[in-house]
């Protein structure tokens, strides 16, 4: 079987992936052990959030599915941070995971050239002369897909290992099998492996719970989509609730801690900062009376509802007396326990910043292998590997966002220059030019590169450019002459808004915008001075970052720098002083010393940087 592009694995990154792969006209094969399992959501079904909704505008403006599976199988939307500034708002939905689930597997087979395989991943296959270079997979049942590039996206299964209490078994989710022999295979081509640990709370059947005894929690009445291309949100919203822990509650958490497998040593692994388990919650913060739940639905129509909060890995019967120590869920019907599962991940640092490994040519890797938490950055790292196998398989240059352009630039860049020991998650705090990065602007700062790489068609880019038209056009007026300007000077104060400055001006102005063009103008207007000052930076930034390194040079004659910091640029051989950069480790003084030997011509017979004119 001979394809240009194999993805392994169907979870979020494998279907961004395959489908920017097959978008960009290969004929892509995505590989996933039944179809049943393509995008399933195996831990909350909610898509966005804080920084994540940012990704999954990008995903979207990049001309990936996420935003749009999300609009239709969304149950419940609300944008977050709504009284704060357009660079931390972002949008959250709680969606039907099922309905998930078929929209995504629908989107994917109507997209040509994309052909999903049924089979469990084996081994790697290489070109003849060795493990230098990929040329397929090989699968557990014999059959062999030939490939030039290859796509990793195995999620929580490489060598997946679940606990509840004591019990501990192999998986790589509950009831499915873990990835074995293709983590030997990773492990035997010298990837610098790691293991982490994430976990998921238990689910309880709806029509056992009291829901009268929660504070209810409603949608937004004017949903904000994820998708440029959703023009409104007309679903029918699904209440959430929430709840609360009490001090019955963490005192049976606290007698019952031997079982845990994290606090008695059987887990070694570490798991995401961020989204602790109740256990972790009650011995962290010991001196709280109460933590939140939300009670939510895991669809429209399902019995399963999720505890947001209430991870645990604790055994079967501690659950129990957990949940029936909480009010309104006592004696609730537990239809799955919550669990802790260890995985394997490749240290990030192995990957260029197309995600392309450094060890083997063609093989490229994304999602929760990469040592990420979330669907969010698993889709976002999916349909940027998606790109680039592309693009290595008809050999043009690689596709690598800046920090200053996208979340996505932001999340890659810290991945393969920092690595990272713990889950990665994203947050707005790690961009360091978040105000450039507000979830309205996203299509203008990628869309044009998602049609440079054919991945938009010719009416999502006339869409594009007519949003275009209409907001060059409403700042013209704002700052027409013949006003002098007053408008746009008005509009930049507090508490103002397009719609109070066209009160103002005693008239209509020439076009009509969306709820999402006016914020994004406000956006603009409001924060100008700022947004000069970071575009001023990053050109700065920019100039310093393009000067080359040449090539062979030697680090070794630079004095000052550490062992640690030469063995790794001369292993990773950056071409710019920018790329060095972002090598972990490397610090502003390390860099000056490079900056000054770098730019040294160099002594023929000796081989040593020496100062010129000498």
């Amino acid at each position: 079987m001979k394809f240009d592009v194999v993805v392994v694995g169907a979870g979020h990154a494998g279907c961004e992936a395959a489908h920017a792969s097959a978008r960009s006209g290969l004929h892509t094969a995505l590989v996933v052990p039944t179809a049943g399992a393509v995008a399933r959501m195996s831990c909350n079904p909610a898509i966005g959030g804080l920084a994540k909704g940012h990704l999954v505008r990008e995903i979207d403006a990049l001309g990936g599915l996420m935003g749009r599976v999300t609009d239709e199988a969304g149950i419940q939307f609300r944008l977050l941070n709504r009284s704060r500034g357009p660079a931390v708002q972002a949008p959250r939905a709680q969606t039907d995971k099922a309905e998930y689930h078929e929209v995504m597997l629908r989107l994917l087979r109507a997209t040509p050239g994309l052909e999903i395989v049924e089979g469990m991943a084996d081994a790697l296959r290489f070109s003849s002369g060795g493990q230098g270079r990929i040329s397929g997979l090989s699968l557990s049942d014999g059959r062999v897909l030939e490939a030039q590039a290859v796509v990793i996206t195995t999620g929580t299964f490489l060598r997946g290992r679940i606990h509840i209490g004591r019990e501990s078994f192999p998986a790589g989710r509950l009831g499915e099998a873990p990835s074995v022999d293709l983590a030997l295979s990773l492990e035997g081509l010298g990837f610098e492996m790691g293991r982490l640990k994430t976990g998921t709370p238990p689910r309880l059947r709806r029509d056992t719970i009291d829901f009268s005894r929660f504070e209810l929690q409603e949608g937004d009445s004017d949903p904000v989509p994820f998708s440029f291309s959703t023009t409104e949100i007309k679903t029918t919203q699904v209440p959430c609730h929430i709840a609360y822990t009490n001090e019955n509650t963490h005192a049976i958490i606290r007698e019952r801690l031997h079982e845990s497998p994290m606090f008695s040593g059987r887990i070694s692994s570490v798991g995401p900062r961020y989204c602790p388990s109740v256990e972790d919650k009650v011995v962290r913060f010991a001196d709280r009376l109460r933590h939140q739940i939300f009670i939510e639905p895991e669809g429209r129509t399902t019995d399963e509802i999720y505890l947001n909060g209430l991870s645990t890995s604790l055994s079967r019967e501690s659950q129990r007396l957990m949940i029936d120590s909480i009010d309104g869920l006592a004696g609730a019907c537990i239809l799955r326990p919550g669990y802790a599962i260890e995985y394997d991940f490749v240290q990030p640092t192995e990957l260029r910043p197309t995600l392309e490994s450094w060890r083997v040519d063609g093989l490229f890797l994304a999602g929760q292998i990469d040592g990420t938490t979330g669907y969010e950055e698993a889709g976002a790292l999916g349909i940027v590997a998606g790109i680039n196998a592309a693009l290595k398989v008809k050999r043009a240059p690689g596709f690598v966002l800046g920090r200053h352009e996208a979340y996505i630039g932001v999340l890659v860049d810290d991945l393969v220059s920092r690595g990272t020991r713990e889950p990665y998650r994203m947050f707005t705090s790690r961009a360091e030019y978040r105000l450039m990065l507000g979830i309205e602007s996203a299509d203008e700062r990628l869309t044009p590169h998602a049609r440079s790489l054919g991945l938009v068609d010719d009416q999502t880019w006339e869409r594009f450019r007519r949003k275009q038209d209409r907001v060059g056009r409403y700042m013209s007026w704002l700052g027409s002459a013949e006003k002098g300007g007053a408008l746009l000077t008005r509009l930049a104060r507090p508490g103002e808004s397009t719609d109070s400055i066209e009160l103002a001006a005693h008239a209509a102005p020439p076009v009509r915008l969306s709820v999402g063009e006016r914020g994004l103008i406000e956006g603009k207007v409001k924060y100008r001075g700022y947004i000069e000052q970071q575009l001023g930076e990053i050109q700065r930034v920019a100039r310093d970052g393009a000067r080359k390194i040449p090539p062979g040079f030697d680090y070794g004659r630079v004095p000052g720098l550490s062992t640690e910091i030469v063995e790794k640029l001369g292993r990773l051989r950056p071409a710019t002083l920018g790329e060095a950069a972002r090598v972990s480790g490397v610090t502003p003084a390390a860099l000056a010393l490079i900056r000054v030997y770098a730019q040294r011509p160099v002594n023929a017979h000796s081989g040593v940087q020496i100062p010129a004119g000498s």
